[in-house]
């Protein structure tokens, strides 16, 4: 296949299903402004290789929304269709871009500069579960790995800079918090200025809090969906927290309200529009990290419409603008493909290594398939409460020096960790290995001589990772609902789809959750049976520091049995590597 000298930046995207690219004349503004271009132009070179028999591909302009229509991936004209605001606020995003900003985004080369490879669609659909994923971007034409797929300038973004000018440094001050600074002036350019914002544009592809779902939205009555799971207490501290940085800074006798009711009225800034904001922010706003003044929160027009996928290497940040020689002191915002692209496939980046439970409290989803889904179990010192509760703190002779050496680690007596599906935190063996200390094990020898991130001795390991499924075993009995139940539930798909968003996104996650805590029961119980750790009686470490090297820990954790002259070395202080 010919392609052009220019033809190589890349795109970024959704499904194709509900793909939304306005051609000019289609009773709305077109997506794409008129680019440079000289007599011999992509039409005429287009032209010339198709009559020589060597490109059959359509390079002119129109001819990707040509190609839409005919596959029947682009309806509706009416103006009152949804879909075709839609589409006209897509083009206006675009317009302004290019003509504010000078981001160049047709589909034809021009002198230098090659075609943007991306297009917006107005609907995007999760591939796996059917539902609505929102605006998206697809790949207008075929992208190599290591293509640059868009540049956007800094000052089209709204950071706490862009903040800082809009109320002035009175107001926004050095050392605020940037997800405040920015709320701010979302709620000024949506509401307070409308359509009087320079930003109105972008505002206007921004969607309602009810389009993103994140679950602090959500109603008590969705909430009840979750019960059992953690994301419930995640989501009610998200919400108080929410509530009290509102009164804090804009509410009472002392908020910015009452202080600059010009700046700030009462009727604009109010908790809903609060609550708009921060859902805006958890769901599209982008840490960048390369700028030349250190890291900067930011909501990067266009960029931000990219969709999610747990198995993407992209990421969006920023760099000095200008040619690799000669940088004129900007910064843009930049994106490379991680890997190659068809025609009309969608293309994602990561919004980073982040959980089902993340995702549905920030950002309104929950994927299917998730390698870094997790479910928090906690874990304690003793018992917090029940009648055995005295008993065991009894029982346990060390439970106060415990106490005195997490405090003096800077650890908390009860912890969350996250159980993966294949793993958890190195972490949180090394808390349960102290947690389960006896005097059989330390012989009178203090805690901190202990080397926690190995194994102590086989009863300790065996007490360990037997706590551990009776955390996960405690965190599934709080479910009203069987994994089964659930499973039953979803494959019901005429019932299933008589739930709100909402109680479908609930149930599946509730059930992943499930599924990732019975599979995690089933590892322990196997691990205890590979490591000789299910007989009667299990050596204890008897005051030795040497720690014990159990059945398959070297393949599993990379350890190796210590040596007599080891243990010796340790004695004397010495170091016992001696390589």
């Amino acid at each position: 296949m010919v392609v052009s000298p220019f033809l190589g930046v890349l795109g970024l995207a959704s499904a194709v299903r509900g793909f939304t690219f306005v051609p000019s004349g289609a009773g709305g503004p077109s997506c794409l402004s008129k680019p440079l271009r000289a007599a011999g132009g992509d039409e005429e070179w287009a032209k010339a290789l198709d009559e020589a028999g060597g490109f059959k591909e359509d390079l002119t302009r129109g001819s990707f929304e040509r190609e839409l229509k005919m596959k029947g991936l682009m309806k509706s004209s009416n103006k009152d269709d949804p879909a075709f605001r839609k589409r006209s606020a897509n083009a206006a995003l675009l317009q302004w871009l290019e003509e504010e900003g000078n981001v160049y985004l047709s589909e034809l080369s021009s002198w230098a500069v090659a075609p943007h490879p991306l297009a917006v669609s107005t609907e995007t659909v999760d591939e796996t579960t059917n539902e609505s994923t929102g605006r998206g971007l697809l790949a207008r034409r075929n992208v190599n790995e290591g293509d640059e797929l868009l540049t956007i300038p800094m000052n089209m973004c709204l950071t706490i800079g862009s903040a800082r000018k809009a109320f002035g440094s009175k107001i926004i001050q050095e050392g605020m918090n940037e997800y405040l600074a920015i709320a701010l002036q979302l709620i000024r350019e949506k509401y307070a200025l409308g359509p009087k914002s320079y930003f109105k544009d972008y505002v206007g592809v921004l969607p309602e809090v009810h389009e993103v779902n994140p679950t602090f939205t959500w109603s008590d009555e969705d909430l009840e969906f979750l019960e059992g799971s953690p994301v419930i207490a995640a989501t009610r501290s998200m919400q108080a927290k929410l509530r009290r940085e509102y009164d804090a800074l804009l509410g009472g006798e002392d908020g910015l309200i009452a202080r600059y009711p010009k700046k700030f009225p009462a009727e604009y800034y109010t908790i809903e529009n609060w609550v708009w904001a921060f859902t805006m922010l958890f769901s599209r706003a982008i840490r960048l990290r390369n700028l030349v003044e250190g890291e900067a929160l930011a909501m990067v027009p266009y960029a931000d419409l990219i969709n999610h996928s747990a198995f993407s290497g992209a990421y969006v940040d920023a760099r000095q603008s200008g040619s690799w020689l000669f940088k004129d002191g900007d910064e843009e915002i930049i994106l490379y493909a991680e890997r190659s692209y068809r025609k009309m496939e969608q293309v994602y980046i990561s919004y980073g290594p982040k959980s089902n439970a993340d995702l549905l409290l920030l950002y309104g989803f929950a994927l299917e398939r998730n390698p870094f889904n997790s479910v928090d179990v906690t874990v304690s010192i003793a018992r917090r409460a029940g009648s055995n509760a005295a008993a065991a703190e009894a029982a346990d002779t060390l439970s106060e020096e415990k106490r005195a050496y997490l405090e003096q680690s800077g650890r908390d007596q009860t912890v969350d960790f996250p159980c993966y599906a294949d793993r958890y935190p190195i972490e949180m063996l090394q808390y349960l290995r102290l947690m389960q200390m006896t005097p059989d094990d330390t012989r009178g020898r203090p805690l901190s001589d202990f080397d926690y991130s190995r194994t102590i001795s086989a009863a300790n390991e065996a007490a360990v990772l037997t706590s551990i499924i009776d955390a996960v075993r405690s965190q599934l009995a709080k479910y009203p609902s069987t994994e089964e139940e659930d499973a039953i539930l979803i494959q019901d798909k005429a019932m299933f789809k008589f739930f709100n968003y909402n109680g479908r996104m609930a149930i599946r996650h509730r059930r992943n959750e499930k599924r990732l805590l019975k599979r995690t029961v089933a590892a322990l119980e196997k691990q205890i049976r590979n490591r000789g750790l299910d007989v009667g009686k299990l050596t204890r470490a008897e005051g030795s520091t040497a720690g014990k090297v159990l059945e398959g820990d070297e393949r599993r954790f990379g350890l190796k049995k210590r040596t007599a002259l080891e243990d010796r070395l340790e004695e004397m202080g010495l170091p016992m590597d001696l390589r």
